[in-house]
């Protein structure tokens, strides 16, 4: 699929432009734990995977440039020097937004033109905004000799999200998407934004993805909501971010903040515990210790920070039917998308399909089931 896609934005760039193309591969993300723990200053566990965004990018002659989307069939001329953001939603604003975060940095960039296209499934919370603005970013380094490191990158991304998107994202998802390794997952610090790579033997099980495909309106405005609770919270405690306090801690202000919030940070503290021990039970290889911290996760996720739903409750409850699976939980930012499942090899197929007629039966729609490896970060194709 990945050298289908590379071929193929090739070819309608040279169609278009009569010249060579520079390609990148960026790919979307998976988080195996460490949900809502990024813009705590917590710790995370994404991994790159084979799905993700192919761009061809050069330079243009051109007064103007240019960024074409295969998927959604959209095309856009722009002027370096008159940007702004787009109506919202539009998948023009990720590559705005990075030109003009790179610009905002004093670094002069001359015309060019993308072209691109994914395979990450819509919706599914594996971070195609990312991997388009990694690509954009990567791509305009590399054309026009910007000297930015991965790390300055990373935060051009993150930029353009909160300034043309408008959703105050935290770091893991464009960091997952540009040092991702293959086999490896990150146990990433978003304080210092390092991280610790830990290779995964899954030994006879392996990671399998169920896309609920929906995708409830909630979203963005819950998504900021629990943000400023999460920072509230802190400023209570007079702490930077609550990847400083302890269970013990929040006790201390329990009075002072309504039960609902009291809960979400509650969960952050757990969840960002919960990434910790995870990485020691991959590096011990005890996959069943790894499968129970991911039920947990769900079960924080759904109760004490409310950001599942139906369909992914629904899932998961599916998943614990099923002795062969280890561990499932709902990925992402919630409302919707994937829930990641640790499953043994020989039952998931059959699992996939008890899950699918069930799902259906019970909403009226269909899931969609994706096997994914841990791949290399954002690069580019030779």
């Amino acid at each position: 699929m990945k050298e289908q896609m590379l071929s193929e934005v090739k070819n309608v760039f040279i169609e278009n432009y009569g010249v060579e193309p520079l390609l990148i591969f960026s790919p979307g993300r998976i988080n195996i734990i460490g949900e809502h723990t990024d813009y705590n200053d917590g710790f995370v566990f994404p991994a790159a995977v084979d799905k993700g965004i192919a761009a061809a990018i050069q330079k243009s002659d051109a007064q103007y440039s240019s960024a074409h989307a295969l998927d959604m069939d959209g095309h856009i001329e722009f002027q370096l020097d008159q940007l702004k953001p787009q109506a919202q939603g539009s998948w023009e604003n990720y590559v705005l937004g990075v030109v003009a975060e790179i610009q905002n940095r004093n670094k002069v960039i001359g015309n060019f033109n993308i072209v691109f296209k994914g395979d990450i499934p819509s919706g599914a919370g594996m971070s195609s905004s990312a991997a388009l603005e990694n690509s954009v970013v990567f791509g305009l380094n590399e054309l026009f000799n910007l000297g930015l490191t991965k790390h300055e990158m990373i935060l051009i991304s993150q930029k353009a999200e909160h300034n043309y998107v408008g959703v105050k994202c935290g770091i893991m998802d464009q960091y997952a998407s540009m040092f991702g390794k293959k086999d490896h997952a990150l146990l990433l610090d978003c304080r210092t934004v390092e991280s610790k790579p830990y290779k995964i033997d899954f030994k006879d099980h392996q990671l399998m993805l169920i896309n609920t495909n929906v995708k409830h309106s909630l979203s963005d405005s819950a998504y900021n909501d629990r943000r400023s609770a999460c920072e509230s919270i802190a400023e209570l405690l007079g702490i930077k971010a609550l990847r400083d306090a302890t269970i013990i801690d929040l006790e201390t202000i329990k009075d002072k903040v309504t039960p609902e919030n009291y809960q979400k940070a509650l969960f952050v503290i757990e969840e960002n515990n919960r990434a910790i021990m995870a990485s020691k039970a991959i590096e011990d290889g005890d996959l069943e210790t790894l499968g129970n911290l991911i039920y947990g996760s769900h079960n924080g996720l759904s109760k004490q920070y409310k950001v599942s739903c139906e369909e992914l409750d629904f899932l998961v409850e599916q998943a614990k039917l099923n002795k062969q699976v280890l561990g499932a939980r709902m990925m992402g930012g919630g409302f919707g998308g994937c829930t990641i499942n640790l499953i043994e090899k020989t039952a998931a197929n059959t699992f996939a399909e008890t899950v699918s007629k069930a799902y259906e039966k019970a909403f009226g729609k269909s899931c969609s089931v994706y096997f994914i490896a841990l791949s290399e970060g954002t690069h580019i194709v030779k």
